[in-house]
């Protein structure tokens, strides 16, 4: 029995929407490699909250995928068994994206407390690693910082000649301008401050799409339970 048209506009709807999930799947899988690749040039490898929330962001991303293509295959054959399990999927996904914004929000202050150890574990190892010198100059020329709390850090480290900084830490980046600097020509702030107040700024602008990235998942689960019932009822949708 052909269904009214209400219905119909429903299907549609879960179709352009089913789009918006594989388009927030491949956002969240793009998101979590790139906080991965961040997080391993600063934060050393292990078990701890900071490292394994990209693998959860691209684990949730990888699923929300693969939940969008049994939607689309329930909708295109309206098989009810398949559109609940869509729901229930979803459903688990919303649950884990609410787990894992409240982790991020409870371990904040772990993730920059790891952040700072080894931050100074790599400037320890500055002399001895070319990789290690290479992403710490990075960060340090990007962000205009020199150390982990100031520039007076590299006091400690075994650098030669005794007393100088990175080249990364001058304002004008010249070859051994970091040997008998003065102070007015290097920055001067840490970088783990520096860093973390970046990370702060951008922390509404994450927070915006994550909401939006709800937001569609949620319009998701009241398509797919209107078109199931739609199916409980014995129409034929389009």
């Amino acid at each position: 029995m052909a269904v009214e048209g209400g219905m119909k506009c429903v299907k549609i709807l879960h179709y352009v929407f089913l789009l918006a999930f594989c388009a927030c799947a491949i956002g969240l899988i793009a998101v979590g490699i790139g906080a991965h690749y961040v997080l391993s040039q600063t934060i050393s490898q292990g078990a701890t909250p900071g490292s394994l929330l990209p693998v959860v962001i691209i684990a949730v991303g990888a699923f929300l995928f693969l939940v969008a293509i049994v939607g689309c295959c329930g909708a295109c054959k309206e098989n009810y068994c398949l559109m609940i399990t869509f729901i229930i999927f979803l459903s688990l996904i919303v649950l884990v994206e609410v787990a894992a914004a409240i982790a991020g929000y409870v371990f904040r202050d772990k993730v920059m407390s790891e952040f700072n150890k080894d931050f100074r574990q790599q400037m320890k190892n500055y002399p001895k690693q070319n990789q290690t010198a290479f992403i710490l100059d990075k960060m340090q020329k990007n962000f205009q910082c020199c150390g982990a709390a100031n520039y007076t850090d590299w006091e400690t480290m075994s650098i030669e000649p005794k007393g100088r900084v990175p080249d990364s830490c001058c304002v004008n980046v010249t070859q051994g301008c970091g040997i008998n600097f003065k102070v007015k020509e290097i920055h001067t702030e840490g970088c783990v401050e520096k860093i973390g107040a970046w990370l702060r700024s951008n922390v509404l602008v994450v927070a915006a799409a994550a909401l939006g990235i709800a937001f569609v998942e949620v319009l998701g689960i009241v398509f797919a339970c209107c078109l199931v019932k739609s199916i409980q009822s014995g129409y034929e949708v389009m």
